[in-house]
């Protein structure tokens, strides 16, 4: 873990509000999937062009392989890693004060918004996300840091968590700010 700390604009002050603590659910196992999907989408076109580059110019082959090799092997390697390590990292939590997350691979960050400052509860799907039957739910505060997002949950979930949370955030008192 390389950041255990909230980031300091989302800084709750001591015994102010709910404390920074480790998010108790996973996000859907399908999330690997969409994160596997993800990083082969974004490592292959350029392998491939590259590729194929090095089939039609000749003179620029060894260049243009060794192009290949330097974006595929580390982008081979991240999709084989990447995936796991990442639904090891995020989890998410609400309680009747909070929203908790933990999200990253490389560089984690833990995030708390106290349901007093919601502002505003959306769902996200992307093509790859419908695909896997997943959704995002991007919670959006009063805080400098942005919004806190939810990835790789079940759709069905998603939208029950984000009508959950608006009903919670109307019901709040307080302005949100």
């Amino acid at each position: 873990m390389t950041d255990a700390r909230p980031d300091a604009a989302s800084a709750v002050p001591p015994g102010t509000g709910p404390a920074l603590r480790p998010p108790s659910r996973a996000v859907d196992r399908r999330a690997v999937l969409w994160w596997t999907a993800q990083a082969v989408l974004t490592v292959v076109p350029p392998v491939l062009v590259l590729c194929v580059l090095a089939l039609l110019i000749p003179p620029a082959r060894g260049w243009l392989v060794f192009s290949a090799a330097v974006v595929g092997v580390p982008g081979l390697l991240c999709t084989a890693v990447m995936p796991a390590w990442r639904f090891r990292v995020h989890r998410w939590e609400t309680t009747g004060e909070a929203v908790f997350t933990r999200a990253g691979w490389v560089r984690q960050q833990w995030r708390i918004a106290p349901l007093s400052r919601i502002q505003t509860v959306d769902t996200v799907r992307g093509p790859l996300q419908q695909l896997f039957g997943l959704s995002s739910v991007t919670v959006t505060t009063a805080s400098a840091a942005g919004p806190v997002t939810i990835d790789g949950l079940d759709h069905a979930l998603a939208r029950d968590l984000a009508e959950e949370l608006t009903r919670i955030a109307r019901a709040t008192p307080g302005d949100a700010t």
